[in-house]
Formats: structure tokens, sequence, C-alpha cells
């Protein structure tokens, strides 16, 4: 065998060796589209600084999708090592015993630096445990927002500089919108998060007991009170009057505000980057309203989005990866570019002040609403909604308050109704964690 033959094999055999050693990191996630693209790029980044780790994203469907895919593969001992999970699967993987490794220990086993007073407050908060330990690392955090369609408000006589600060003031915009002949004046996405979980928080108001669900699994709902039962109510005069539109469940209101059928919307502020690529006219972004009659609010809103949960039964060393993607997740460059190209939370306050300083809040008028909305210490009231067999009791909530909208149950025949079935799931729930 000839010198050059040698080497070139000796240099494959480097190689192969290389490949072999390097550790692999499943990432199992629920983003689409280009967020899609963009958490493939964030994890070929972190590849490609360093030779030791390699993080492999795997699409697994929308969040209930992936939730379940991951709880089945733990069972059969084939688990990812990392899942990620929407925010109301929380409460399901913290009494998951087992089941996770608290982030604090997967950083702190593999000597990473980690501190959890560098992220938003609120979305830290949510995150941890009663004991102060973070238990999962948050990836894609939003918050709800209000959005309005500034020609729209123009042409109805209104000052697009000054959005409605309350609900009475948008409830009199939106009279104004109709005479201008508005087909649709107002309308939302997530009716249950916006209407009633960011609703009560904003307004420093309980949604159910036990500090909505941070004190224990023996929380109940206690969203039927005064507050938000005339809010409601005030909703379905609007949808009476044809001026509150209801679009769907999720995210399907967003296409009435962007193809110019309604003037007013409120939704995830990760609706933004769509937003902004399919609306033809100028619109704004602001906090959303509240009612000024309600002591200590404004307060803040809670997030929605998903963190990164760490998932047990893998080898020391494929946590010390994990440890250092999550570091590098952490860095501010890294946040600032996610947030900014997403739409999401910056989730650090270092991230925040880097894209501020860039001039990209400037450039892009709104995109700090969400974080403003957010920086308030939380109490105990606006901390977040932290309950076992959430996603079943929005679906209720959802079923309730199409009733509302569609005037066949009054405010309070609903949500009293939403109260009474959604605290069945949790008496179910509790049930299941002390089996």
């Amino acid at each position: 065998m000839s010198l050059k033959r040698i080497a070139l094999a000796l240099a494959s055999c480097c190689l192969m060796a290389q490949a072999q050693a390097v550790t692999e990191i499943q990432w199992w996630h629920a983003m689409t589209g280009p967020l899609n693209d963009k958490v493939n790029e964030i994890a070929n980044r972190f590849n490609a600084s360093q030779h030791d780790y390699k993080v492999v994203p795997v699409f697994k469907g929308n969040y209930d999708e992936t939730l379940a895919a991951g709880i089945a593969a733990y069972r059969a001992g084939n688990a990812p090592h990392i899942l990620q999970v929407f925010e109301v699967g929380t409460a399901t993987m913290m009494n998951a015993k087992g089941a996770i490794r608290p982030v604090a220990t997967v950083m702190k086993d593999a000597g990473e630096a980690f501190d959890p007073k560098s992220y938003i407050p609120a979305v830290m908060g949510y995150y941890t445990s009663a004991s102060g330990e973070m238990l999962s690392f948050p990836f894609n955090s939003s918050t709800t927002v209000f959005y309005y369609n500034r020609d729209a408000f123009k042409a109805a006589g209104l000052d697009e500089n000054k959005p409605p600060k309350t609900w009475p003031e948008l409830f009199a915009d939106a009279q104004k919108l109709k005479e201008s002949g508005s087909k649709c004046a107002y309308t939302t996405d997530w009716q249950g998060w916006v209407h009633l979980e960011s609703f009560s928080a904003w307004h420093n108001t309980l949604y159910a007991t036990k500090d909505n669900g941070f004190g224990g699994t023996d929380a109940r709902l206690v969203f039927n009170g005064p507050v938000q039962v005339r809010h409601i109510a005030n909703l379905q005069k609007l949808a009476q009057e044809g001026m509150f539109v209801y679009g769907g469940r999720k995210s399907e209101s967003q296409a009435k505000f962007y193809s110019s059928e309604c003037a007013m919307f409120t939704g995830s502020s990760a609706s933004l980057a769509s937003i902004r690529q399919n609306a033809k006219f100028k619109f704004g972004v602001a906090t959303l309203p509240y009612y000024p009659d309600v002591k200590d609010a404004p307060q803040n809103t809670i997030i929605g989005g998903a963190s990164l949960w760490v998932l047990n039964g893998h080898k020391a060393d494929e946590y010390k990866g994990v440890a250092k993607f999550f570091s590098f997740l952490s860095r501010t460059d890294v946040q600032a570019d996610w947030h900014q190209f997403s739409g999401y939370l910056p989730l650090t306050l270092a991230a925040y002040q880097l894209t501020k300083q860039s001039g990209f809040y400037e450039r892009n008028p709104g995109a700090d609403v969400s974080v403003q909305q957010m920086v308030v210490k939380t109490t105990s009231k606006s901390r977040g909604v932290r309950l076992g067999n959430l996603p079943q009791i929005r679906t209720i909530v959802d079923e309730e308050l199409e009733a509302v909208w569609a005037g066949k149950k009054s405010a309070k025949e609903a949500l009293d109704a939403a109260v009474a079935r959604g605290n069945e799931q949790l008496v179910q729930f509790q049930k299941t964690v002390r089996n």
C-alpha cells in the first residue's frame, strides 16, 4: 500500500472514530414551518460550535401529539433527552413521578453556570417549584397582547396613536368602527387563555384556588367570579350587536385581523411575525385592555408557549450534553436572535437589552409590548395557571363560551358550568397523582 493510501486510511479511521465519539441528544419538538427551520438552524449552530455532542431535533406533531409521544416513549424505555411541552402540560410533567430530571439539577451536575434570576420573573416563576428549583428550561414563551388596524381607526375618526387602554374604551371604539363600516370591530384567539386565564392575572384575580394551582393539586376553579362574569357578559353584548366576531378556539382569528375583516384583535405576541408578513395595512400593538375600577389592575399577563423538559433514563455524559446545549440556548445573542425572529418573548433581561440597543424595537414598533406586560413582579394571583388536566379544562371552557357567543347561555350560567365541569377534571387528576 502506498504512503498516500496509508495516510488516507488513517485519516478515514480518525474521522470514523471522531464520529463514533459524538454523543447524540434527541430533541422532540412541536415547531412547524419557519419555526421548525429555525429550530434546525439553532441545533446546527450548537453542533458546529463543539465536537462532542450532536443535538438532533425531531418534529413530533402539534403540542398535544408531542406530549403524548414523549410519554409513550418514556414508558417504552426509549424517551428523548429533551421534550418540548406546552405550558398547559406543566402540571402533568411536574407530577410525572420519576420521569423528569429538573433542569437545575442537570445544569448543576454538569458544572454549567445557570442563573434562574436572569430570566424574566414571570417566565422563571412559572417553571419553578415551590422549593425554588427550576424544573424545565424556558424556550418559547409568549403572552397575550392587543393588535389594532391603524388605517381602520383613522377611517373611523379615531386617533391611530391612541389604542384603547381599557375595556370601556375598546367598547366605545368598537361602536365607532361599526358605524364607519367595519364588518367586525373585534375578535380574539385562544378565548380561554386570553379572556379568563390571562384576564384574571391581568386583574390580579384568582382563576383557581391554591394560588392558581401552584399551592397544590387540590386546587379548584373559581373563574366564575364577578369580574370574569362581567367581562364575558360584556363580550356577549358586543357579539349580539355584531361588533365581536368569534373565529375559533385556537389561532384561527388572527387571519380575520390581517385580512382587514376585524379591526381589533387580542392574541399571542408570537402572532406578530405572521401579522407583519400578511397585513397590507398599518397596524399597532398595545397592552391588553383592563377594567380601571378593578383594584390592582393591570398587574401582569401570563405566559403561553412551551418549555424544554429533560427526561430520565439516560447516561451521565448525555445529560452533560443536554446541559451544554442549554448553556448555548442561554447565550444572549442566541436568545435575542430567537426573539427577534419568532416574536416569542426574549426570555432573559440581557437578550431584551441587546435587542433594544440594536434598534430592533424602533424598526418594529410593538415588538416590546409583551416584555412590558411581563417584567412586572408577579403576585400569588398573577404568577400563572398550573393545573392538572388543563388541556381538558380549556376544551370545556371553549364549549361553554361558544354557548355564550351563540346566545344559548348567559355569562354566569356558562362560567358556573365550566367551573363545575372543570373541577371534575381536577378531582380526577388529583386521584391520579395520589395513586
